[in-house]
Formats: C-alpha cells, structure tokens, sequence
C-alpha cells in the first residue's frame, strides 16, 4: 500500500485503504433543520465508515460556511475587514454597533451571529455613512480616542463611494485577479474593460467617463481615490469591504475583466501607457494638446466603443489570443 492512504478499520481490525466521498447531513440549527454536503471517509475493504483524523473538524468548517452563506450571515473575515477598515478593536466595536462589549469577540471565536445583528455588521462593511451613524449613535460607549480613529477611518472612505457599484467592484475583481497593480496600469486595464465590454456587448460597464490625460486614459474619480500610492502598487484595505460582492458583477463584465487581468495584466503601467498612446481615441482627444500638456478632455464612450469594435473585428478579442496578438502588434510599433 506504498503512498496510498490507509486508516485503522475498526470493524476489519487492520489497516485498510479508504476513500473519500461527499453526502448530505441533516443538521438542526436553532430550531431549523438544513442539509449540508460533507465528506465522508469509506473504508475499502469493508465499506465501513472510516474515522478519518481532521475530517469531523473540516466538516464542521464547511457546516459553517454553508449556514452562512444560506442564511446570508457575515464570516468570521467578514468581521476583521470591518475592523481593518474602520481602524477599531474588538470591544470598541461591538459597543459602537450597539452589541454588547464581548460580543464580537465571541464572534471571532466562532459563534454565529444571530441575523439581525449579521445585518448590522454588513451594512457598516458596505456604507461609512452607516457606521458614522453607530458611532455618533454610541460615542459616549467607545471612547474618546477609538471614537475619533474610526471616524476618520469612516470619513477616509467617503471618496470611494463617490464611484458607481460597477466600478467599485471591478476594481476589487482587478485586484483579486492581478497580483500587483499601480494606479496607472489600474487606469489603463480598467479603460480596456470598458472598451472591450463595449465592442462585445454593445454597453458600458461601468458609467464613468474617462480623460486624455498626458500618461493615457484616466477615470479622474479612480484617480482621485488612489493618487496617494503614486508609481507604488496600491495595498488599499479599504477593498477588502467588496471581495464577498464579486457575484453581483455581470457575468459578462467579469469574463472581460478576467481576459484582461490574463493580457493586459502581465505588463506595467508604462508598456500600457505606451500602448494607449498608440491608439486612436486617446491620439483623437488630445489633437489640440502639447505632449505632456494637462487636459482633461473626455474621451467620448462612442469613440471608445467604435474603436475596439474595429479590434474586436481585426484581431477577435472575444479570447485572450486576440487580445495577446493586439497587444503584441501595438508594442512592435514602437
């Protein structure tokens, strides 16, 4: 049985191969009772159920998961992004949402959150606005100085919102799927999601309008949120509040953004910036401008949607090869 799992089987009284497979169990939680898909370990020889080490504790783990995600109750991540994001401790917390002080504590050590309090602590992961409310709310509970350092964390995020939920969102899917990104190549890929979302499926994928500036198209709202990470790679803990809302991106703009994480992705934000540089629309909107020049004209979504509509017809971008071979056209033209 060399490299083979085994187990001690209890009903063969020797060791045994096993094997793993998924079945449903009836749990009763809070009065309800749900079915679950856990694994289970078989025994080989005898077709006994094998106490396999770990497998009660892994099955317990996906119960978890699977409780929650059915009954839309926040996970225990879900909880130190609240406290990441608005810059807050356990105790100070749980006090500012109105729980009491060991709650969120106990929380993180597992306990599932009834609905009406998993409900709180979403709404203040998705809006500032809600938890500037929790903490005027209960500023005298929490204290001076954990009250003024969530405030600002809260006030911090006010500038993000000022994107649509599409465009919020996308960035957080960019992020998940590029492994470092600056504010320029973050630009650059968002202007090619919009574009090449245009040429496929004939609409926008996210409403902003977008400029000519000197270094290529820029969405001067992204701009402003990121400005402050300059050349660096951004590491915004502020995202972390959309990475469980990926599922409310279209399917349509998700395909496109993975394309383009898979192509445009792999390089830096100067090589895209030399690319934009080399396209129509951005050479269109700039006619009038010195190079380096500062402007802001919009780069129109028409102009945009009929130029990758031509790509799309030269090179077939509906894949990553028709976009790999645009690419690869666009920096021979140096």
């Amino acid at each position: 049985m060399s490299g083979k799992k085994t187990h001690f089987c209890m009903e063969c009284r020797r060791e045994a191969g096993y094997r793993i497979q998924r079945v449903t169990k009836k749990v009763c939680i809070r009065d309800k009772e749900y079915e679950f898909e856990v694994s289970e370990g078989v025994c080989e020889n005898c077709g006994g159920i094998a106490n396999i080490p770990g497998l009660m504790d892994s099955n317990a783990m996906e119960i978890d998961r699977q409780y929650r995600m059915r009954e839309c109750i926040v996970k225990i991540d879900d909880i130190y992004n609240v406290m990441e994001v608005y810059n807050i401790g356990k105790a100070p917390l749980s006090l500012a949402l109105g729980f009491g002080e060991i709650t969120i504590t106990r929380y993180l050590a597992g306990q599932v959150p009834s609905k009406e309090y998993s409900d709180i602590i979403r709404a203040v992961l998705e809006s500032p606005t809600f938890m500037v409310k929790k903490l005027n709310e209960n500023a005298e509970k929490i204290g001076e100085t954990a009250y003024r350092k969530s405030m600002k964390a809260a006030k911090d995020l006010e500038p993000l919102f000022a994107l649509s939920e599409p465009m919020l969102l996308s960035i957080s899917y960019l992020f998940k799927k590029v492994e470092e990104i600056t504010p320029l190549a973050l630009q650059k890929m968002l202007y090619y999601v919009q574009g090449i979302h245009m040429a496929l499926f004939g609409k926008e994928a996210f409403c902003e309008e977008c400029e000519a500036w000197a270094h290529g198209p820029v969405f001067r709202a992204v701009y402003e949120v990121f400005k402050s990470f300059k050349y660096n790679p951004i590491d915004d803990a502020r995202f972390t509040m959309f990475q469980n809302r990926w599922g409310e991106l279209p399917t349509d703009v998700r395909k496109v953004i993975d394309m383009v994480a898979e192509t445009f992705g792999m390089y830096s934000g100067k090589v895209l910036e030399h690319i934009t540089h080399k396209e129509e629309p951005w050479i269109e909107a700039r006619v009038n401008c010195l190079p380096g020049e500062v402007a802001t004209e919009v780069i129109q979504k028409e102009r945009i949607r009929d130029y990758f509509v031509k790509v799309r017809e030269e090179y077939g971008v509906e894949d990553v090869r028709g976009l790999r071979r645009y690419i690869g056209d666009k920096l021979k033209c140096a």
